[in-house]
């Protein structure tokens, strides 16, 4: 049996935080049921890969689910939702609290309808009256955290350009979901399970806050090097790039050693991770010497005997060519219409050794499954066909 057999969810998330969150209680055994809007819903495009559109970003978040299309700004789509939310343990909504509640998500709304039903609704910004509706995306929540501030260069910040504040957020709503069905056995109620990406992207970025809090510091960016432990930074081989981070006393003797420079250790600049860090540049052109004429498979060989953290510098076709990656088996291979190969859809990154996950159904096409789903929660075929001509539902 999987953990989350028996639980269903409904997922009415969008973009990352909550559809990602739903695709994982999916890959643990949960039935997920994602709500499209008739024709297909706004997120499902983005980096298309399909000769229909169908955005990889789609593909991955969106694993493990069916899908009913459904317009539920309408009366008649709002009775098939209240019908699907009676049947549900779980609904998953990541939009602004004032969007909650003008489509009727709203916890309160939803408790009316079944009384033990868990709502996950991750936002922007969180609930406090002042910012509730305030709308962002990832790279927002990077920006306004200060990660972005202490990433690139002194004159020119970058943020990363892949969302981890929206997965992280996911992550934190899966798990509060868990714990809210966890703490339902015992009381029999439901609850509103809440995140934000500002609460995630500071998280992140906590120690540095931390830091300025006591210290003021005021810390700018570094390119690459770490300000508070070295050598740690992107170095060039004779063929690419590579990291290598090193923390520690230990691992600070280790990497001396591999360098052919093991008198560094007595430096009394370089007495802990605090002064290495300040003179970081130094070492990290220590590092950057004994590395240029080297391969970086030489590079990255030698590191791995002095146990010190590093690994390639890879750009997206190289993760899929890296025998180390393909050695972890992190992929399902997965067909999708109108894509010529199959996918390579990233597993859940939670591992259990006696109920693990597993993918078991490709992301769906919208409303794919809309006259099964309507079968199962009491409409009949005259009923259905009376949806489909008002447009209130739809197929692929």
């Amino acid at each position: 049996m999987r953990v989350m057999e028996g639980i269903r969810v409904l997922d009415l998330g969008r973009y990352i935080a909550g559809p990602f969150c739903a695709a994982l209680l999916g890959d643990y055994g949960a039935e997920v049921i994602r709500v499209d809007r008739v024709g297909g819903s706004e997120d499902r495009q983005i980096l298309p890969v399909s000769e229909h559109g169908a955005g990889a970003q789609f593909l991955q978040v969106n694993r493990n689910k069916r899908s009913i299309s459904l317009e539920i700004d309408r009366p008649e789509g709002r009775e098939v939702l209240h019908a699907l939310v009676r049947r549900s343990d779980v609904v998953i909504a990541n939009m602004p609290p004032r969007a909650l509640e003008s489509l009727g998500l709203d916890y309160e709304t939803l408790r009316a309808i079944k009384p033990d039903v868990i709502l996950t609704a991750s936002s922007a910004f969180g609930t406090a009256p002042a910012v509730r509706d305030r709308v962002a995306f990832d790279g927002v929540g990077q920006a306004i955290s200060g990660a972005v501030h202490l990433s690139g260069l002194p004159d020119h910040p970058m943020k990363a350009m892949v969302p981890v504040v929206d997965f992280a957020t996911a992550l934190s709503c899966a798990l509060g979901t868990v714990m809210a069905l966890y703490e339902r056995k015992a009381s029999g109620m439901g609850q509103e399970v809440g995140a934000s990406l500002l609460q995630t992207a500071l998280t992140f970025s906590s120690a540095s806050l931390i830091e300025e809090a006591a210290l003021h510091v005021d810390r700018q960016a570094s390119m690459n090097r770490a300000a508070q432990y070295a050598p740690s930074d992107i170095f060039r081989a004779r063929d690419g790039w590579f990291i290598a981070q090193v923390i520690g006393p230990a691992m600070f003797k280790r990497w001396a050693r591999m360098v052919g420079q093991p008198e560094l250790v007595d430096d009394p600049r370089l007495q802990d991770d605090l002064q290495r860090g300040r003179h970081g540049e130094y070492l990290s052109g220590v590092m950057s010497e004994w590395c240029a004429g080297l391969t970086r498979a030489e590079a990255l060989a030698q590191l791995e005997e002095a146990r010190i953290p590093a690994g390639a510098v890879n750009s997206p076709r190289e993760v899929l060519q890296d025998d180390a990656i393909r050695a972890a088996e992190p992929f399902e291979p997965m067909a999708y219409p109108g894509v010529p190969e199959p996918v390579p859809i990233v597993k859940a990154p939670v591992f259990l050794s006696r109920t693990p996950s597993s993918i078991r159904r490709r992301a769906p096409l919208a409303g794919e499954h809309t006259d099964e789903i309507l079968a199962e929660i009491g409409y009949s075929p005259a009923m259905v066909a009376q949806l489909h001509a008002g447009g209130i539902v739809g197929r692929p």
